[in-house]
């Protein structure tokens, strides 16, 4: 039954167009961290274009690949936070918006095989996006010609990119309940804004590697200087936070009034 109610899930998402806009958005990352890299590179030729030069390398970044992989990484982990609550909210709440999710829960399938299936398509989704993005900015790094790649440097960095975001995923069932609880995309999103913020408010706290949202921007060092590893208490906290967001989302479609 899961596999008939997946296959359903992934033909409705080949009409649509927002797999392509957020591979438009997500691929544009890469040109960004190019330009700021060309910035630094070349700042004569940047002042005379109009751009910043001189405050990209008051902010220490430096053109080389260490500081390539460290901005990828940091884009794929917080902005895929917020890029992944766009995902899972229109997975869910278009199923209200476009007020069929009536009719689907009417259908004579168990509820939790939609959200299992609206789950994986979303994993499925999202993990194409940073291949293809990684496969992306790999080759305009290469291109580039930026200094200091190694195969042990491009190891670590493309595992620290997946790495960012497999814990961005793990944060996503809560967007789902959240999405069946409001029957809609806009709160699911507000949420996630809010949690950005307020990730970044207690990562630089005691409390960084307990709050879900600081877990990346502490792995990353957004808010602090980068850590080598998590620190195990974060993985409990992470895999707590996946099954009692997956846990409240099959309770609010089993036993929650999903009339529209």
């Amino acid at each position: 039954m899961f596999g008939q109610v997946l296959a359903t899930e992934f033909r409705k998402l080949h009409h649509s167009k927002a797999p392509w806009a957020t591979l438009a958005v997500l691929g544009l990352m890469p040109l960004g961290i190019a330009l700021f890299m060309w910035i630094v590179r070349e700042p004569g030729r940047a002042a005379e274009l109009g751009l910043l030069g001189t405050k990209a390398n008051l902010a220490g970044l430096e053109a080389t690949w260490p500081e390539y992989f460290y901005m990828l990484t940091l884009i794929i982990g917080v902005g895929g936070m917020l890029l992944l609550a766009f995902i899972v909210a229109y997975l869910f709440g278009r199923e209200y918006r476009d007020a069929t999710a009536k009719n689907m829960l009417a259908l004579p399938v168990a509820r939790h095989w939609f959200a299992l299936a609206k789950l994986a398509v979303a994993a499925a989704w999202w993990m194409a996006l940073v291949v293809i993005v990684l496969i992306e900015a790999l080759g305009i790094g290469l291109a580039m010609g930026l200094p200091g790649f190694s195969a042990a440097l491009a190891g670590t960095g493309i595992a620290n990119v997946f790495l960012a975001a497999v814990i961005s995923f793990l944060l996503a069932p809560v967007i789902s309940w959240i999405a069946v609880w409001s029957r809609g995309e806009v709160a699911p999103i507000a949420f996630s804004l809010v949690m950005l913020a307020l990730g970044n408010l207690f990562g630089r706290t005691g409390w960084a590697e307990w709050f879900p949202y600081s877990i990346v921007p502490l792995l990353i060092g957004v808010v602090a200087d980068p850590v080598d590893s998590l620190p195990a208490a974060s993985y409990v906290v992470l895999t707590g936070t996946f099954a009692v967001g997956i846990a409240a989302t099959l309770l609010q479609l089993r036993f929650a009034d999903n009339a529209q």
